[in-house]
């Protein structure tokens, strides 16, 4: 399976000439969904899914249908009857090839006065990668590549380290890197490289790799 990584939280999955795109959110590059046979949200904050993208997607490739939860899908599915699907925890499909797993059901806690939304992450080929979203959802799955939020305004680095060493993925692989600056990188790299207790990687967007 080839990754690769696109800016902020997207990423593209390959396998047997299809193509499999998780999160294609306003961050990311206006044409990451392009080409996708199978497209997953895991909620609706703007960073992770945006509406226009996702159309272009589907209007490109009248063949491709996306899976994820209500709160997206009742946003776009009229356009699209038949190709939108809502998934929840616990639930299994295959898109493009890909055999999905769903776990989660909540984002993380931003703060306590923001009210929760759903959020749901995406364990694919029975774990060969998991995309938690927005939130350290921990799958009852081994996981070999991880999908690690490495950056965002509702957690801090501990949870982060914590949340690799509870995974105890092969490799974590950064997303949710927007917010990052290059001048704090390298204290991001070396805690969680030396703490976190797997291969702690990072792609820059556009860049793929062997996974």
């Amino acid at each position: 399976m080839k990754l690769t990584k696109m800016t902020h939280a997207c990423v593209r999955l390959e396998k047997d000439g299809r193509t499999l795109v998780l999160d294609p959110g306003g961050f990311t590059e206006e044409d990451a969904a392009l080409g996708a046979d199978a497209l997953l949200v895991t909620h609706e904050h703007p960073d992770h899914f945006d509406e226009g993208r996702l159309r272009a997607a589907l209007e490109a490739n009248p063949a491709a249908e996306i899976w994820t939860l209500r709160a997206v899908a009742d946003r776009i599915s009229a356009a699209f009857p038949g190709r939108v699907h809502t998934v929840g925890h616990g639930d299994t499909f295959t898109a493009a090839g890909f055999d999905v797993q769903v776990h989660g059901e909540l984002h993380a806690v931003i703060h306590p006065d923001i009210p929760r939304i759903t959020n749901v992450g995406f364990l694919v080929d029975g774990g060969r990668v998991f995309h938690p979203g927005d939130a350290l959802t921990v799958p009852d799955h081994e996981v070999e590549t991880l999908m690690l939020p490495v950056m965002a305004p509702w957690s801090k680095i501990s949870e982060v380290i914590d949340y690799v060493r509870e995974v105890r993925p092969r490799r974590a692989y950064d997303v949710h890197d927007a917010y990052l600056t290059d001048l704090a990188r390298p204290i991001y790299d070396h805690q969680i490289g030396a703490l976190g207790g797997t291969d702690h990687l990072r792609l820059s967007p556009g860049t793929s790799a062997d996974v």
